[in-house]
């Protein structure tokens, strides 16, 4: 069986081969609706996405700015639950969706679930990777274990305020990818990206070979183009989700589709300048 955490890994290996910087959009299952939310998945997949990552919505979302807060809120209104997140993963794997798929969540959800129960139900749906924004790499062991033990990828976020001894200790348990928080603060676009989050970067280089995604922030393809410089991909949640806000419910993947092929220009340029 191909781990799951080669899986993720692989994919951003591949962008890098081929010149792109690999584009990972966030999407909150459902928002605006279960049915839309997987159509804007297969969608963006189609459109050019190398990973996706699942929200899985929570009431006391912390790390999240008012985009995201307020999809993770509509999503529970229309009654969705962890057992629905584990679910959709297995729709898009029965609609064609190929692409590696990382379900983003917190632990309480996961705990609540059971923790064992959770990484088995989602392995057997599809799902290739982890992300726990609420738990500290000095208590990820026992989630580190049973993911592994499940080929799951646990992918830690390192922020621009973490200390070198921190950032290596996140690093040496990561797996498929290392995200790379760019600024201080929530999840929301913003019109520039930290200058320091090159050298977050940089260091977590220095401590492991696997793949640097960057996010919170990203929303254009000019963002994408400047990641491309010195990380392997760019995490793109709230810019897009506003997207997907912006018209009807019933043209939402359309306008989805869409931005993420905006951001895809982002990553050729970074080809043609390296070319």
């Amino acid at each position: 069986m191909t781990l799951g955490a080669d899986v993720v890994r692989t994919a951003f290996e591949s962008a890098r081969s081929d010149g792109r910087t690999a584009i990972v959009p966030f999407l909150t299952v459902g928002h605006p609706t279960l049915e839309a939310s997987l159509d804007c998945v297969v969608a963006v997949v189609e459109a050019g996405a190398d990973v996706v990552e699942l929200g899985v919505p929570f009431s006391d979302p912390l790390a999240e700015g008012p985009v995201i807060q307020a999809s993770s809120f509509n999503a529970l209104e229309n009654g969705i639950t962890v057992s629905d997140c584990v679910e959709a993963a297995a729709e898009l794997r029965r609609r064609g969706v190929t692409v590696p798929l990382v379900l983003m969540g917190y632990y309480n959800p996961i705990i609540s679930y059971g923790t064992e129960m959770f990484c088995g139900d989602a392995a057997h749906a599809g799902v290739n990777g982890l992300i726990v924004p609420d738990l500290p790499t000095e208590e990820a062991g026992p989630l580190l274990e049973i993911s592994g033990d499940h080929d799951l990828s646990l992918i830690p976020l390192v922020a621009l305020t973490s200390p070198e001894p921190r950032v290596k200790a996140a690093a040496e348990i990561a797996t498929g990818f290392v995200y790379c928080v760019s600024t201080l603060g929530v999840t929301g676009a913003r019109k520039e990206i930290s200058g320091r989050v090159r050298g977050l970067v940089e260091m977590v280089k220095r401590h492991t070979s696997l793949p640097t995604g960057v996010g919170f922030g990203i929303s254009t393809a000019e963002h994408v183009a400047e990641i491309g410089n010195f990380a392997d991909g760019a995490v793109v949640g709230s810019a897009l989700i506003r997207a997907i806000d912006d018209g009807p419910v019933d043209s939402a993947s359309e306008r989805a589709a869409e931005f993420v092929r905006e951001l895809s220009g982002g990553s050729v340029r970074m080809k043609e300048t390296a070319s």
